[in-house]
């Protein structure tokens, strides 16, 4: 990477300068040459980084260095100010200051710095040959004619473009980072910004910092705040206020929440931003006396008690709501029926003609199921596990088909999306897939192009959100069936609403049908009676079963050591599970040392250790290794076909230094390549929260219940977890815990109007 001091540092490596001066009596501050060997740890939210210096006094010795090395890179000359000082652990340290880079001047060190993968197309043994061809002018050729790279055997044309090109972009990344190092941006965002807004990186974050947290992924109301107030933006600034609202409504979006009444989110805002409360009341009204711009809504609508309130939607969720309650309307309301052969059809011998071909008859509930959603235009069906869901929505199937009915099969996971396929032997896929997500998040099917199908069915609806379903029911074409599947005592979805439980109300226009028996095949399973005993505020009977078990474990340090070793070792051993591909952590929180962050660590080093001459690649605190199990964090429309979506998990299958990329193959069979600056979306999936795990269902699961995690332990929670299972349960943890997450009932409904909005009845008022 270019230096932010260009130079170059004097033959023979790094140098080490003792005092240049004292401040007030304290130690001296001094200067340390060197070259960054590695890097050990990193925090991504605030550049906080530990990491080895080869200062070049030889014998191997090298110098652990801390402090804020925001941008620095493995193979980079450093010159470091700071101080001295000492650990009580780890011994003698350099606390860094500030720093700059200094361009090597050696052969080893400039074929250090090339093979370092600091320039895209430039790997260890590319950077050998270029070296080996242009020695100690290697870095002003690529700096002034790096058209002469096709000098090098085996580089054409086309690398030599993207080096050129790398180098450039490394430049300017490298003119933003050195910018923003004094509010303590991290080196992914800082490529972000670049990314995003190019040559006015710099001209955005100094003159339009709250642009960043709208714009760019990964910088919330915190960060752009923290810049702003570097570059001098007043702290009662109105543009400071109205980001600090923005942030509080989106803040409760992904707490699931649709929208917050009035009065909570001026306290909210004016806790967050420490200004007058008369301040934030007049932001808000000059937020939401334009919709367009402001992008807020207020409107008056029953609260969760029924009492009206003055709720406060960011524009697209209330668009999206009141959008999806008039499109079911819509739907439910269609004259026209796609389906009409089911009106007059003869159900006794349908019904016998289904047993013939299934090998089992239908218990009446499920026949009300079928008949509901094969005669009517949209409908729900809900239950536990062992009630017999997955043979209903067979027998939907069959017996549509048997019609020649044109059906359709989605579910919001590629996991669930693959189980749904195996269950019914047709073709089903993800929703994003289904509607053909572009690029901004728009889908290719809407109510101008709806989807060819007579019967849409959705798996796992417990998971579709309030945007998410609002796309679905958009693209169903009037007089087309809808039959959404879930269980709604599992968790709500992910993002904002509660689609299913509201759809499921007791004035819902929407017919439903919910199982409750549990057949006797599923009697026998240790993990479908104990999902029912938690759901019902009973204890999970925990010995005697030969598919779910209890390891006991009060300290909550001992819980994730013990988790690992189960995860990893004792359940491979015992059931002849693959602990990659078979087996599931699911922690109740990602902190802590039983969270899923500790977890992966642990997990990673068990079943991916790293091995001698294989390639890996640290990003942040994160090493990436091939064979990782991995999961994207955010939805991303640009990657793949159709975009790949927050939850999707895979493994990566390839690491390439010289191209800077890893492919990850996904649990939808697409490989996806992601380069090494695209790191930050994905974390690591040995160990995911049980949040994370919705839809997805594993042979084996292994949840550590802690009293660490006091404040989530819930019954729902637990419930989630403990249904993911195909097979085997094992809880690891603590009674104690066991019991707070099986007593303790959600704390209530989100914030949400959807309910109220499909019974008909007009808003309480807007208010303008």
């Amino acid at each position: 990477m270019p230096a932010a001091a260009r130079g170059r540092a004097a033959p023979g490596g790094g140098a080490l300068s003792e005092g240049i001066g004292s401040v007030g009596g304290m130690s001296q501050t001094a200067v340390v040459e060197g070259v960054l060997e590695r890097i050990t740890y990193s925090n991504e939210e605030n550049g906080y980084t530990v990491a080895r210096v080869d200062t070049g006094r030889g014998g191997g010795d090298l110098l652990t260095v801390v402090g804020s090395l925001l941008g620095a890179q493995p193979g980079e000359s450093l010159r470091m100010e700071g101080r001295w000082g000492s650990h009580p652990q780890y011994g003698r340290q350099f606390t860094v200051e500030n720093y700059t880079t200094v361009l090597p001047a050696t052969i080893q060190g400039i074929r250090r710095y090339l093979g370092s993968g600091l320039i895209k197309g430039i790997g260890p043994r590319i950077a050998d040959r270029i070296v080996e061809h242009f020695g100690t002018d290697t870095l002003d050729v690529i700096e002034r004619e790096p058209e002469r790279l096709v000098e090098v055997p085996g580089l054409g044309p086309k690398r030599t473009r993207m080096i050129g090109a790398a180098w450039e972009e490394q430049k300017a990344i490298k003119e933003v980072m050195v910018f923003l190092q004094g509010v303590g941006v991290s080196t992914s965002i800082a490529v972000r910004i670049y990314k995003k807004y190019g040559d006015a990186s710099i001209s955005v974050v100094r003159n339009q910092p709250y642009r960043l947290a709208a714009d760019v992924w990964g910088i919330g109301f915190l960060t752009a705040d923290r810049i702003a107030q570097a570059v001098g933006i007043p702290h009662d600034s109105p543009d400071r206020v109205m980001a600090g609202l923005r942030h509080a409504l989106s803040q409760s979006a992904d707490q699931g929440n649709c929208f917050l009444p009035e009065e909570r989110l001026i306290a909210d805002a004016v806790k967050l931003l420490q200004v007058d409360t008369g301040l934030v009341i007049d932001c808000l009204a000059e937020l939401a006396a334009d919709e367009e711009e402001g992008g807020v809504v207020r409107e008056r609508v029953p609260g969760p008690d029924g009492e009206p309130v003055t709720a406060v939607y960011l524009l697209p969720f209330h668009r999206a709501e009141v959008a999806l309650a008039a499109q079911l309307l819509r739907l439910v309301r269609a004259e026209e029926d796609r389906m009409a052969a089911f009106r007059d059809v003869a159900w006794d011998k349908a019904l016998a003609w289904l047993a013939d071909r299934t090998g089992a008859e239908l218990a009446p509930e499920q026949e009300a199921a079928v008949r509901l959603a094969l005669t009517r235009k949209v409908a729900v069906l809900t239950g536990g596990p062992g009630c017999g869901k997955s043979f209903t929505v067979r027998s939907v199937v069959e017996l549509a088909r048997a019609r020649r009915a044109k059906v359709l099969l989605a579910a919001p996971t590629g996991r669930a999306a693959k189980r749904l396929a195996e269950l019914t032997g047709a073709e089903a896929s993800t929703v994003h897939r289904l509607l053909e997500l572009k690029p901004g998040g728009d889908a290719a099917y809407d109510r101008d192009r709806p989807l060819d199908a007579d019967l849409v069915v959705v798996d796992e609806a417990s998971m579709l959100d309030l945007l998410l379903a609002n796309k679905l029911v958009k693209a169903v074409a009037p007089g087309a069936h809808l039959l959404l599947v879930g269980d709604v005592d599992q968790l709500p979805s992910v993002g904002a609403g509660q689609v299913l439980g509201d759809l499921l109300a007791p004035d819902s226009p929407i017919p439903s049908v919910r199982l409750t028996r549990i057949f006797r095949q599923a009697q026998k399973s240790g993990v479908v009676t104990n999902a029912h005993r938690i759901n019902a505020g009973e204890h999970p009977v925990t010995s005697g079963l030969p598919d779910f078990f209890l390891f006991v474990a009060e300290d909550t340090e001992e819980a994730g050591r013990l988790t690992v070793d189960v995860a990893a070792r004792r359940i491979p051993a015992r059931f002849g599970l693959d602990p990659r591909r078979d087996v599931q952590v699911l922690a109740p929180m990602h902190r802590g040392p039983a969270g899923a962050g500790t977890l992966n660590g642990l997990l990673q080093q068990a079943v991916t250790p790293a091995r001698p001459g294989l390639p890996e690649k640290r990003f942040g605190g994160r090493v990436f290794r091939v064979g990782d199990k991995v999961t994207q964090i955010r939805n991303n429309y640009e990657k793949g076909r159709n975009g790949v979506f927050n939850g999707t998990v895979g493994v990566v299958t390839a690491l390439d230094p010289d191209e800077q990329r890893l492919t990850v193959l996904t649990d939808e069979d697409e490989e996806v390549p992601y380069d090494f600056d695209e790191l930050d979306e994905l974390a690591h999936a040995y160990a995911v929260t049980i949040h994370r795990s919705q839809g997805s269902e594993y042979p084996a699961v292994v949840i550590p219940v802690t009293t660490g995690a006091w404040m989530m332990l819930q019954r729902n929670l637990l419930y989630t977890a403990v249904t993911r299972a195909r097979k085997l349960v094992v809880l690891v943890g603590s009674r104690k815990a066991i019991g707070q997450a099986v007593r303790t009932v959600s704390a209530g409904r989100r914030f949400t109007a959807l309910d109220h909005r499909l019974t008909g009845a007009r808003p309480v008022g807007n208010i303008t």
